[in-house]
């Protein structure tokens, strides 16, 4: 993301009050460094700086996370500094078991992983590198196909930037992009990979988008799936049919702050807002809870952007800069957030 655009928007949320359910439960002493949050049956005890990382690794900015059916969580980051792997993984106890993706180092941004047949894949947009924006590749880091700019009408001109974010599943077995990051489209492949259309564009108008950042396949009514994007500097969700018609659009800073990305389990659908919380939301976008919800905590991280460079600064159970969070097998969650010496959190849902 921009500075300008992260500041533009933060100047707007800290005037915002928090609406719907706020972060209740809240294990009572303030000095716990593992405390509980959420309500009722969306509980969850926070564990903050989740992973072991090898003796000679540090994080360079931390990005987004996704899981393979092990239960082996796939965290990237920028690469910022020393080059290293932009991709690591772990197992369900958090214990390092590989890394790939130096040749994106600085680009490292989306993951998604899908099962494909008997064998499964990674997908990743890599959203600063010159090529390679998008690359499929097996578990281990294997590329199976790369992807730099798109060849389409939209993209003719140079000087259009193409800066994708993020990447989501479609039900014929294809996937959309959304170039989050570069000219506000959202594209849609086939499963051979093959672009099928290009729709949205820059503007706040229905149907159009400034950083369409995550979008995600939302098919928790079946006979009607639709494609929610994270239209984030427009502070709301949209939601697309699967030809990229847009059906409609939450209002502005009243549901959403400044989403980053979606993903759904069961009835669920989870949205990481970069100002400061983590939402669980259910049918028609209504709130069930915001965790970490705390106005005058996201007022003081918003606040000159001091606080995602100082640890120190952080407090347990509250979020500093959520970029994408996802859902393990048993309903757990895990946090990786935009701070500077990066930052993983699992959420391990309380019985």
């Amino acid at each position: 993301m921009t500075r300008r655009e992260f500041a533009k928007s933060a100047a707007s949320a800290a005037a915002v009050a928090a609406t719907g359910p706020t972060l209740l439960g809240m294990t009572r002493r303030s000095d716990d460094p593992a405390p509980v949050i959420g309500t009722g049956a969306h509980r969850y005890q926070c564990l903050h700086n989740w992973g072991e990382l090898p003796p000679d690794y540090q994080w360079q900015t931390t990005h987004n996370v996704a899981f393979d059916s092990q239960g082996n969580a796939y965290v990237t980051h920028q690469g910022i500094g020393k080059e290293m792997d932009t991709v690591l993984v772990f197992d369900p106890k958090g214990k390092f078991v590989r890394s790939f993706g130096k040749e994106w180092h600085g680009g490292g941004h989306g993951v998604e992983i899908r099962k494909e047949g008997s064998d499964e894949f990674a997908y990743l947009s890599n959203t600063w590198t010159k090529e390679h924006k998008l690359v499929k590749t097996d578990l281990t880091g294997k590329v199976v196909w790369s992807k730099g700019r798109p060849e389409a009408k939209e993209y003719e001109d140079p000087k259009k930037p193409y800066n994708p974010t993020n990447i989501s599943w479609r039900p014929d077995g294809g996937f959309t992009v959304g170039d989050g990051y570069g000219s506000n489209y959202l594209l849609d492949y086939d499963k051979d990979a093959k672009l099928v259309r290009v729709y949205g564009g820059t503007g706040d108008a229905p149907g159009l988008c400034k950083t369409p950042h995550g979008n995600w396949l939302d098919d928790r009514d079946m006979n009607h799936p639709v494609l929610v994007v994270c239209d984030r500097a427009n502070a709301r969700l949209q939601t697309f049919t699967l030809d990229g018609k847009p059906i409609a659009a939450t209002e502005s800073n009243k549901v959403v702050l400044f989403p980053a990305h979606a993903k759904t389990r069961g009835e669920v659908l989870l949205v990481p807002d970069l100002h400061a919380r983590v939402s669980l939301f259910g049918k028609d976008f209504q709130p069930i809870v915001h965790l970490g919800e705390d106005a005058e905590w996201r007022k003081k991280v918003l606040d000159g952007f001091k606080v995602r460079k100082d640890p120190k600064q952080w407090v347990a159970g509250k979020f500093v800069h959520p970029h994408d969070a996802a859902f393990d097998k048993d309903g757990n969650i895990v946090v990786v957030e935009w701070v500077e010496p990066g930052r993983v959190t699992l959420l391990k849902k309380v019985a």
